[in-house]
């Protein structure tokens, strides 16, 4: 019996144990546009993504992946570069940090060698949206894209128009991604733009750094945080907004920490333990019952008495 106890308290404590408690691949891409080479330079797009890069390693990602100063062919490879590693992810995440525009309610991400004289070159000289979405589809339970990119953008004042018609907004576009357990984040919401920040580190970023890795905490109440102290932070000017939908179940980036183990027991005495198996023994009063004690304990005071 104690040999049958042991054996299920070793399996249980395997099957528990905290390297299964959370099994999940988890991986991460984080990119920062600072250096423009057609337009100031943005002081915290780089510093953003180191900061969510040590976000990322703090929650327990598998792979987390840091790209600064994309040209426009780099963003492109490290996009397909990770959509191929996507592939076997569970949660995949694609935070960036730089310069982004909206034309005719469609979204691009600004490379840092973008020429964009024209309102029709964004075609060839940006990544949009949905070839950001096209990278991280293939993971299973979560597809995440964060974007602090609503920055009031140099490129849209001087782009020509090449039609009256086509709009140029401020920030970025409302989405719906087409996916399920899809999400896009904004630093702010559509339309709006986003600060930059005094310090270091934007608002937006100081805020996702503060509650993302928060073990245990469901994704969505996670981003309530991030924007509960950016409009605190930014006295009402600025409103980070998700747009997409997740199912039910609680979705989370750091698992829960694994609870500590539980005391061991007091090592029984052999003593003590032949002299229990003894007085058990004597009460069955069997010769099968004597036969087994003194299988157990082969040796010693009361197993000279067994064989009296």
């Amino acid at each position: 019996m104690r040999f049958i106890c042991l054996f299920v308290f070793s399996a249980l404590a395997l099957v528990f144990g905290p390297d299964a408690a959370f099994a999940d691949q988890r991986m991460a891409l984080v990119m920062g546009n600072s250096a423009y080479q057609r337009a100031p330079k943005l002081a915290n797009a780089t510093n953003d993504a180191g900061l969510l890069v040590e976000t990322f390693k703090k929650a327990g990602f598998t792979v987390v992946e840091a790209r600064n100063d994309l040209s426009a062919q780099d963003m492109r490879r490290t996009l397909r570069d990770f959509g191929a590693k996507a592939r076997g992810a569970d949660i995949a995440v694609i935070y960036y940090a730089g310069h982004g525009i909206e034309i005719d309610g469609n979204n691009y991400l600004v490379p840092v060698d973008a020429q964009l004289e024209n309102d029709t070159d964004v075609y060839d000289e940006t990544i949009g949206l949905d070839r950001v979405l096209v990278a991280i589809e293939p993971a299973k339970r979560l597809r995440l894209v964060i974007l602090d990119a609503c920055r009031d953008n140099p490129f849209a004042k001087n782009m020509k128009r090449t039609m009256a018609s086509r709009a140029v907004a401020r920030g970025l576009a409302k989405v719906e991604p087409s996916s399920p357990n899809t999400l896009v984040a904004f630093a702010a919401k559509a339309g709006l733009t986003a600060l930059d920040g005094d310090g270091r580190n934007s608002p937006f970023a100081t805020a996702l750094a503060h509650h993302l890795a928060t073990p245990g905490l469901d994704l969505r109440k996670a981003f309530g945080y991030v924007r509960d102290e950016v409009l605190q932070a930014t006295t009402n000017r600025q409103e980070p907004f998700i747009y997409g939908s997740l199912g039910g179940d609680d979705v989370v980036l750091a698992p829960s920490a694994a609870p500590a183990p539980s005391p061991a027991a007091p090592a029984v005495s052999s003593d003590t333990s032949a002299s229990r198996d003894y007085e058990f023994a004597e009460r069955v009063g069997t010769v099968e019952a004597w036969d087994l004690y003194i299988a157990a304990h082969p040796s010693g005071f009361y197993t000279d008495l067994a064989k009296v």
